[in-house]
């Protein structure tokens, strides 16, 4: 039975609207950013496990050893890119903390000449260019350097979010498993597995105190902001090309810049902005690929 093209694509629009409301809820959870990430991973893959078990998705495809180490390793780098990540929103807004991390296509184009073996074109290293200029924009290195220490420390987290990223795209590309459920429920495990030793050394013996609205919100970020978001996601992107898929999952960042300036009343500089334009415009660009010429 054919997947219908519409539901599709408004499968993957919600989920980038609910990712892109992270860092909104990240703002009134008062826990630690390892926690947080230990708690998404482990409700996030219960969700996924219990979607393809109710839905008969549930894989019978046989995984390798090789394979399940690597998705265990995948799942470590899942989690703490979740840490810096959810870092990043606590030391700086979360229009600069979610531009840092979109940086994570340049770190890419810059890696995979290295660990895939790919070529560097002139359009990537263009876009690579692109992308610096619009950090340094959205940084506030290029408005006369004023930016303060957290705000500082909130860009090298995100940026440090966007290298653990980077990794997980070009990681993900060696493992050889098809089913992307499996795989993805593998790696949230894994993800809240690793965060257990991580936990142990730095946590502190003091518990957050938390209200019923903090539950809520570290429930919604488990179950919606991952296992569903996933779900849809995966959903959508059966019934759809790569390329859209692509396209659609740069309203991302665009929704999480308009909901922290709504919501959070955080506003860009107009030199931030044009950062914000140029980093999504050259990670856009750079994942699209050019139509062949015909033949004459």
């Amino acid at each position: 039975m054919k997947q219908n093209r519409t539901g599709s694509y408004l499968a993957v629009i919600g989920s980038m609207l609910i990712f892109g409301s992270i860092g909104i809820f990240r703002r009134f959870i008062p826990l630690s950013s390892a926690m947080l990430a230990f708690i998404r991973g482990m409700l996030g893959s219960l969700c996924l496990a219990l979607y393809t078990l109710l839905t008969g998705r549930l894989s019978k495809q046989k995984t390798d050893p090789k394979t399940l180490v690597l998705l265990v390793v995948v799942g470590a780098a899942i989690g703490f890119n979740w840490i810096f990540l959810f870092e990043a929103y606590r030391y700086t807004t979360v229009a600069t903390a979610t531009l840092c991390y979109y940086m994570e296509p340049t770190f890419v184009i810059l890696l995979s000449p290295i660990f895939l073996k790919e070529k560097l074109t002139v359009k990537k290293l263009v876009c690579v260019a692109v992308s610096v200029v619009g950090m340094l924009f959205v940084s506030g290195v290029a408005d006369g350097g004023k930016i303060g220490n957290n705000d500082f420390k909130g860009v090298l987290l995100g940026l440090g979010a966007a290298v653990f990223y980077a990794a997980i795209v070009i990681l993900n590309k060696k493992i050889t498993l098809d089913d992307a459920y499996k795989r993805t429920t593998v790696q949230l495990f894994s993800a809240a597995v690793a965060m257990i030793p991580y936990l142990i050394l730095t946590e502190q013996s003091e518990m957050a105190v938390l209200n019923f609205s903090s539950i809520a919100m570290i429930v919604i970020l488990g179950i919606l902001h991952t296992g569903v978001a996933y779900a849809l996601y995966f959903y959508g992107m059966n019934g759809l090309p790569a390329q859209s898929v692509a396209v659609l999952s740069y309203i991302d960042p665009v929704s999480a810049l308009i909901l922290s300036a709504l919501i959070l009343h955080e506003h860009m500089t107009v030199l931030g902005t044009i950062g914000a334009v140029l980093i999504i415009g050259a990670a856009l660009i750079s994942e699209m690929k050019m139509p062949k010429k015909a033949d004459t």
